[in-house]
């Protein structure tokens, strides 16, 4: 079973000790490919450096969270621009709006958003996004574009049947994380899940934020990685009502053809 994580902060400090370990850990729980988040000015170059260090295992994305918009500024959109000439780097983001925490003003947020909705346009590259509590904005703004934009995946989807379905009424694909394991928060989408198309639904950890809760034993720490991708697979396979090989097969298809990434690992090819 090869799996494919599609967003994990792995520049995040947390990995500094041990960042070698967990990919090999990754390796060995069935990860062939993943991901590396790129959500600011700091970390995304962090985030293409660690994809060129790995070459066909490893990918990037490139953009500015909106927590961080108000660092957006035409220097900034240079060097996202600059990043995205790098063919390690598959996609535009992780951008978006995110009014739950409001981080950044609500302006700022917008622009920094429009300008990678450009970078997008230009580049033809997919999109990473991020929409938390700022759904009809967000829909606002994308439908600006329409017509314009590629691919575009709903990161980390934690939303509403009514969010999901706008969502995929513009074919958009969907993330899911841990946050599908959090009996706190996450029982809603148990039954959405089983609502989006295979070639639309892709997995990540979001590592190391959302530690699946029913990871069992739990962890001494509560610091997420990739290994859990697995256990996200099984219980997103149970919720579907699919055999795990199923979901997980169907998931790194859906990825591939996303990021456009090699069928095979450059280990395996050369």
């Amino acid at each position: 079973m090869q799996l494919i994580d599609i967003g994990a902060n792995l520049t995040h400090d947390s990995f500094d000790h041990d960042r070698d370990a967990v990919l090999q850990r990754a390796r060995e729980a069935g990860i062939a490919q993943l991901v590396v988040t790129g959500a600011s000015r700091e970390h995304s170059p962090l985030a293409l450096q660690l994809a060129q260090q790995h070459p066909g295992e490893l990918f990037a994305t490139a953009g500015v969270h909106p927590h961080h918009a108000s660092e957006y500024t035409a220097e900034c959109d240079a060097q996202m621009r600059a990043l995205h000439e790098h063919a390690e780097v598959v996609a535009v983001g992780e951008c978006g709006l995110d009014y739950f925490r409001d981080f950044s003003p609500r302006p700022a947020q917008r622009r920094a958003f429009e300008l990678q909705l450009q970078i997008a346009v230009d580049t033809a590259k997919p999109l990473f996004l991020h929409q938390r509590d700022a759904h009809d904005d967000f829909m606002a703004m994308m439908r600006q574009f329409d017509g314009q934009l590629g691919a575009a995946v709903v990161h980390c989807f934690t939303g509403s049947r009514e969010e999901l379905f706008d969502y995929l009424d513009q074919d958009w694909h969907i993330g899911i994380t841990g946050w599908l394991c959090d009996e706190r928060r996450g029982l809603h989408l148990r039954e959405l899940v089983k609502s989006i198309p295979a070639n639309r639904l892709m997995i990540e950890t979001d590592a190391p934020y959302l530690l699946p809760r029913t990871v069992k034993p739990p962890p001494s720490h509560r610091r997420n990685e990739p290994m859990y991708l697995a256990h996200i697979v099984q219980e997103l396979a149970r919720d579907r009502g699919e055999d795990v090989a199923v979901t997980a097969a169907n998931s790194a298809a859906t990825a591939r053809a996303f990021f456009n990434l090699p069928a095979k690992l450059a280990s395996e090819t050369a």
